[in-house]
């Protein structure tokens, strides 16, 4: 199986009425449980580890990752309030207000044992969840149990709005990344965390640490990855009519991690040894779904039958 944690929201997602005026759309959102939901409409077995409340907008939530074939049986359902986000489009890119206190996310705790990590490929984590203390103690107690048998994918997908204190912040950002295999990150995010620094230089630096593969997509500037064997690789973006980029970074995401388990390239031990080809095809094939997303308002990924994955 293949897993994600970390969390589930709504989006209020701009759009117009009938007479033309501002308006926004709910659609089930947060960005590590986009990325369970991409993985299993391609195909891949996969579950979501998180707090989901059993309120309106909770039970939206989990109706939506159902449809979407995810398990839902290791996520933690409770009576506090679903974590809500709005959004606006600023420059083609998405700028979000949180509204995010006693919710079902901020409350969830890891229960130690409940997941038979021996039967989990990958454990994916990331975003707001690690904002907070609390969020970010929990999923370390989890990574420090998945580890001995599961790849760890990190994605920090930055949200400034929500950082109290930035160098705490980086610190943690830097300690989630030491335990990481995968690491894919913005060239928003990237700014965010490292400022002006070359992405070689950093990507070295996380290598050098014991990360396996670092990405950085650029939007419609293609992706950049760096893999100790493989080395350098780039892929270009898809030339698409964007209705927003909602989601588009989790669709990649998602895509990467499912293109990698089909090429038997997801355990730890196989990603490291990875070859060039199949790197390029892996990264190809994420950014075609990350483009298909950005077509479609919301974070909706696409599903095995709208995309083709060639091994």
């Amino acid at each position: 199986m293949l897993i994600a944690s970390g969390d589930a929201l709504i989006d209020f997602v701009p759009t117009r009425n009938a007479d033309g005026r501002e308006a926004v759309m709910p659609a089930v959102g947060g960005s590590c449980l986009n990325v369970a939901i991409g993985m299993a409409r391609l195909g891949a077995p996969t579950g979501f580890v998180g707090g989901i409340s059993t309120d309106l907008f909770g039970q939206m939530i989990a109706d939506h990752a159902t449809a979407s074939h995810v398990e839902l049986g290791l996520a933690t359902r409770s009576d506090h309030q679903t974590t809500l986000a709005f959004v606006r489009i600023v420059a083609g890119e998405s700028h979000y207000a949180f509204y995010d206190a006693e919710t079902a996310t901020r409350n969830w705790t890891y229960r130690r044992g409940s997941v038979a990590f021996d039967t989990v490929e990958v454990l994916h984590v990331g975003s707001t969840t690690l904002v907070n203390d609390e969020g970010a103690a929990e999923t370390k107690a989890l990574i420090a149990d998945a580890r001995m048998s599961s790849t760890i994918s990190f994605d920090p997908n930055c949200r400034p709005n929500l950082v109290r204190d930035k160098p705490a912040y980086l610190a943690r950002m830097a300690e989630f990344a030491q335990s990481a295999d995968l690491i894919k990150m913005s060239d928003v995010d990237f700014a965010y965390l490292f400022g002006d620094e070359p992405y070689q230089q950093r990507a070295s630096t996380l290598l050098g640490q014991g990360t396996s593969l670092v990405v950085v997509t650029r939007g419609n500037n293609g992706a950049i990855a760096w893999h100790a064997g493989a080395g350098r690789i780039e892929v270009q973006a898809p030339r698409v009519e964007v209705a927003d980029t909602i989601g588009a970074g989790d669709s990649f995401q998602a895509a990467l991690l499912f293109a990698l388990h089909k090429q038997g390239r997801l355990a730890r031990q196989q990603l490291k040894v990875i070859n060039a080809d199949e790197l390029r095809r892996a990264l190809s094939f994420a950014a075609n779904c990350a483009g298909l997303t950005c077509t479609r308002p919301g974070a909706d990924p696409p599903w095995s039958h709208e995309i083709t994955w060639s091994p």
